[in-house]
């Protein structure tokens, strides 16, 4: 799935999209009309990853409309790690809802991606992780990321 793919659902000014493959120096935002819309429903699930261009691409298409207000969701380990560290990686009128965070179990080599979503396990300025994650055999997991940098960007929500 590395090819840039997309669904829009809805139209202005209330608009849903979904997004998928990979963003890089081949992805025409373009494609994606964004005009009228006060409200934009970003779904990153399936994003595999994003370059340098891509991140360039991204930060100009998000500029085109704005007046918008952006959520995220199910925003991917490659999306999150962007957020962290490229400054008007989103723009200031938006909002993540929801992210994953990858876990894993050492002895089992077992990985899992958990989905946070706002208001449970984060809230402006606070994370509270789940208490305990298991793998499918039920083996206790760590957070596989280091939590000061990875959740750098919900302090400055």
């Amino acid at each position: 799935m590395g090819q840039f793919k997309f669904e829009v659902k809805g139209g202005p000014p209330k608009v849903g999209l979904n997004l998928a493959g990979n963003i890089d120096e081949d992805t025409d935002f373009s494609q994606i009309n964004l005009a009228g819309s006060s409200e934009v429903e970003i779904d990153l699930e399936k994003v595999k990853s994003i370059n340098s261009c891509g991140i360039r691409e991204w930060i100009k298409w998000l500029g085109t409309v704005p007046q918008a207000k952006f959520y995220f969701s199910n925003c991917p380990k490659v999306i999150v790690d962007q957020i962290n560290l490229v400054d008007g990686f989103l723009p200031k009128t938006s909002k993540v809802v929801s992210f994953y965070v990858p876990y894993y179990n050492d002895d089992e080599g077992s990985e899992k991606n958990v989905l946070f979503k706002y208001g449970a396990e984060f809230t402006e300025g606070q994370v509270k992780p789940p208490a305990k994650v298991q793998d499918e055999a039920g083996n206790e997991m760590e957070m596989d990321v280091i939590e000061a940098k990875y959740f750098a960007f919900i302090k400055r929500m």
